[in-house]
């Protein structure tokens, strides 16, 4: 470049930094109000809630249960020794398949809770497994979308999809079969959950789903396989040698508000719980902020706020189940905020990003941001087996999870979205500079 042009090139800079600076007052305003709105939104929702209750004879019954493993050395028989019949073969085998056909990808996977939860309802978790899968194949385009390629290198990129993706299909790969396996319970008219070792699943959920075929009490089985599937994945993900230095430990991992990571929103419309599912899904959001992901009893105690939000504010609920029967998950930003992102690219890839957002909303005249579908980021990954092991050695290591589900304070994320998305924008345009 020239001198002229050079020179050219800093003034805009400047000019733009000059802007960026003179709006920083506004901007200070416009947050804070945004700020006190939502939490008297959150507030109000939360003096109208139902908060969901753990029953204390469930627990109770539970922890004996769970005592009663502990002391027999926290074992039931291997499915090699079952004495399984032609007939409880036969839905083994379709379970399995089942599995493997719907664990191909984030987009199946998100799909398959969904089903599940609109054909039976009383498993809260699916639905809760639902929207958080959404989150995850959110996560997962955006480190090919419009932002993170100016961040990450490809290598980095490529290493959270593998930890994104694996901590997904292990999920999936152990809770999706409980779920059929209820299923099939019901239309047999019978207990199956004897069955739940053919499919490696811990010994700590036999006795949660047996009180669950008995009384319907949708919280404690809900918990219980929060509680699982992040013991789950702790050993065979969290605690992976190869992750934590690829991944956990590294720089940026640390950069939560950056990649996405760190939270789980809820598109839930209107708020209004008695509006017709046909109105704008993704309007508000709500949602938590988790501060360390690769705490075990951080990310448990997160899923169990998730929870209390999810089935205990009407508005939520409503608003969340519309949204997931009316958009279809597609991995794309664009499901719930179309005015903001497009899953086909507006504009070619520029070696300059140009700033486009303003308070969190594009510019008069900006082209939406691109956030890719999955299929389009990312192709399928073949599932490697789970690691063989059983995480459960005691009721001492869960029963602390079963006191309370406590409602956070705030959970009204629509403005703190938009907050963060300006931050993503700042930082890639920081980058931009530092290398200039």
């Amino acid at each position: 470049m020239d001198k002229q042009g050079n020179s050219q090139g800093q003034r805009r800079s400047g000019q733009s930094l000059l802007s960026r600076l003179l709006a920083l007052p506004r901007a200070a305003i416009a947050y804070a109000v945004g700020k006190w709105k939502a939490m008297s939104v959150s507030e109000q929702m939360i003096a109208e809630a139902s908060p969901i209750v753990l029953a204390p004879a469930a627990v109770a019954r539970l922890t004996a249960a769970w005592r009663r493993l502990e002391e027999a050395g926290g074992a039931l028989p291997l499915p090699a020794a079952e004495p399984w019949t032609a007939e409880e073969l036969a839905i083994i085998s379709q379970i399995r398949s089942e599995t493997e056909m719907h664990n191909r990808n984030n987009v199946t996977r998100t799909e398959a809770y969904r089903t599940v939860y609109f054909r039976t309802p009383e498993l809260h978790w699916a639905l809760l497994a639902h929207l958080v899968s959404r989150n995850g194949g959110w996560n997962m385009t955006d480190l090919q979308g419009e932002w993170l390629p100016y961040l990450l290198r490809d290598e980095q990129r490529e290493e959270l999809f593998r930890f994104l993706e694996r901590a997904n299909a292990l999920i999936f790969q152990d809770a999706y079969p409980q779920l059929l396996l209820y299923e099939r319970s019901l239309r047999e008219g019978r207990s199956l959950f004897h069955l739940l070792p053919a499919f490696g699943v811990s010994v700590f959920m036999s006795p949660v789903w047996r009180l669950f075929w008995k009384e319907r009490d949708p919280v404690p089985l809900t918990v219980a396989l929060i509680v699982n599937e992040q013991n789950y994945i702790e050993q065979r993900v969290i605690q992976n040698a190869h992750f934590k230095e690829k991944v956990l430990h590294t720089l940026f991992f640390g950069m939560q508000s950056l990649l996405q990571v760190n939270g789980v929103i809820f598109p839930y419309g209107s708020g209004d719980p008695v509006a017709d599912c046909s109105t704008d899904a993704g309007t508000q959001l709500a949602g938590i902020i988790i501060e360390r992901f690769e705490d075990l009893d951080e990310r448990i105690e997160f899923g169990k706020r998730l929870y209390a939000v999810l089935f205990g504010i009407a508005p939520v609920l409503h608003g969340a189940r519309c949204f997931a029967a009316a958009v279809k998950h597609t991995g794309s930003r664009a499901d719930f905020a179309p005015q903001l992102y497009a899953r086909i690219r507006q504009l070619p890839p520029q070696r300059v990003y140009k700033e486009r957002l303003i308070g969190g909303a594009l510019k008069p005249g900006a082209k939406p941001l691109y956030s890719p579908e999955l299929g389009t980021a990312w192709g399928d990954r073949p599932v490697d087996p789970a690691e063989k092991g059983d995480w459960f050695k005691s009721a001492d290591q869960v029963l602390t999870y079963f006191r309370k589900l406590p409602l956070p304070p705030m959970f009204e994320l629509t403005n703190e979205y938009g907050l963060m998305l300006n931050k993503i924008e700042l930082a890639v345009l920081a980058t931009q500079r530092q290398k200039q």
